[in-house]
């Protein structure tokens, strides 16, 4: 008998979950049909990889062993799935947005890539950072973009171009803003003035770390998902909130009543970047994406600078 992915599926679903019942939930099996493919994975290899204790599993130093080459081979199985779906004529590329860059830049990307290769697919996701790199890792996305990805040793990080943040309230809001001899700066802000989107959204914990204030001083918690949100509200005075340069055009659109202003030098942003994983292959598929992309993005900055200079 031969050891089977499934098997080492199930085995890395038991080792992550520590319990026989929520690592079947994991690999959507039963719980007898998962302990019998683990035994079975035992014997083919003639040693016990995990301890059965009354209220936990725990893996022996061999199951250790065996889990590291797991793992190995799993994501080798993976990025071979991954790259017969690419390479496949009109296959899809299945592409991971976060929500502050998917409703702004998504059209203008979608109009290049339909130009250029009408064969190509896109199906695009939307979610925050942390679910996002989740799927990429689990090969459900072959790229992702994100605003300031984290570096880390399995991710590959193309930069696509500086998003800079603009502050949005109303007219009044700002008459008082101008009455201050201070200069105009993310730090200067007062923290229970800010608007931010709910937790979890990586624009959210970025206009936190440039204004320097922690979430529990702001003034209210909306629970907000979306930037439309928060402009509709600080266009009725109800506080000031971080807007990225690419979603103007479209927010400032939405709620007319709504103010822009610059901050003074040097100017808060974001990086906008393509990120795959190192272990897959990069190749023409993923530099057509990054070069769409950044055309997009750049033609994007240039009507928002445009509008917001006008302002």
């Amino acid at each position: 008998m031969k050891i089977t992915l499934k098997q080492l599926a199930y085995f890395q679903a038991l080792a992550e979950a520590r319990n026989f019942g929520r690592a079947a939930e994991i690999a959507n099996v039963t719980q007898p049909a998962l302990s019998m493919q683990i035994r079975e994975l035992e014997g083919i290899l003639g040693v016990a990889l995990v301890e059965r204790l009354p209220r936990d599993v725990r893996l022996t130093r061999q199951g250790r062993a065996v889990l590291a080459r797991a793992e190995r081979v799993l994501s080798e199985a993976m990025e071979l799935e991954a790259s017969a779906r690419r390479d496949a004529l009109g296959a899809a590329l299945h592409v991971g947005m976060i929500p502050t860059v998917a409703p702004y830049l998504l059209a203008g990307t979608l109009a290049r890539l339909r130009a250029t290769d009408i064969t190509r697919e896109l199906r695009l996701r939307e979610a925050q950072t942390v679910d996002l790199l989740n799927a990429l890792r689990k090969g459900r996305l072959d790229a992702v973009v994100l605003a300031d990805p984290p570096r880390a040793p399995d991710l590959h990080v193309t930069p696509l171009f500086s998003d800079r943040f603009v502050l949005a309230g109303s007219a009044a809001r700002f008459e008082i803003l101008d009455q201050s001899a201070e200069a105009l700066r993310p730090v200067a802000l007062r923290p229970e003035h800010l608007l931010l989107l709910d937790e979890g959204h990586c624009l959210s914990e970025q206009a936190l770390a440039v204004c320097a204030v922690d979430r529990r001083q702001t003034r209210l918690d909306l629970g907000a998902s979306s930037l439309a949100t928060l402009c509709g509200l600080v266009a009725q005075g109800f506080g000031l909130t971080l807007l990225p340069e690419i979603a103007i055009p479209a927010e400032a659109a939405a709620a007319p009543q709504m103010t822009l202003r610059r901050f003074d030098a040097p100017e808060p942003a974001r990086q906008v970047a393509l990120v795959r994983r190192k272990s897959s292959e990069g190749g023409v598929w993923f530099d057509d994406l990054a070069a769409n992309l950044c055309a997009a993005g750049a033609e994007l900055l240039e009507k928002s600078r445009a509008f917001a200079d006008a302002t």
